[in-house]
């Protein structure tokens, strides 16, 4: 089993930056990708950005330009870098961790992120 744990959410101005973290623990070497999802209330979980251990990115393409996923293997932890967050990006984020195939096996507990305009 592996558990993310997410935080680093909160309240920011239109136009601000949050910078979002995920570490992960328990049977680290069965996992090769971890990155990050949102939702909002009454809609679809969706992907915001995720991470291979070999340095694959992928973003979704609301985020790209904005936001920026990086990893630390020594610390299994990845980092959401996000700037010139926008009112529609509020959301609970929740981090997510499993392989390059599949990398939404093992979620973490959700981060409320609120972007007052």
């Amino acid at each position: 089993q592996v558990q993310p744990v997410g935080s680093g959410g909160g309240l920011v101005q239109a136009g601000g930056s949050l910078r979002l973290s995920c570490a992960a623990s328990g049977s680290i070497a069965s996992i090769s990708a971890m990155g990050w999802c949102r939702q909002v209330p009454g809609k679809q979980r969706e992907s915001v950005a995720f991470i291979t251990s070999d340095g694959r990115t992928n973003y979704a393409d609301y985020v790209k330009g904005r936001f920026t996923i990086s990893r630390d293997n020594a610390k299994n932890t990845v980092y959401l870098q996000m700037n010139s967050l926008k009112p529609e990006d509020t959301a609970v984020y929740y981090c997510h961790a499993g392989t390059s195939s599949r990398p939404y096996i093992y979620w973490g507990q959700g981060t409320q992120v609120t972007v007052s305009s």
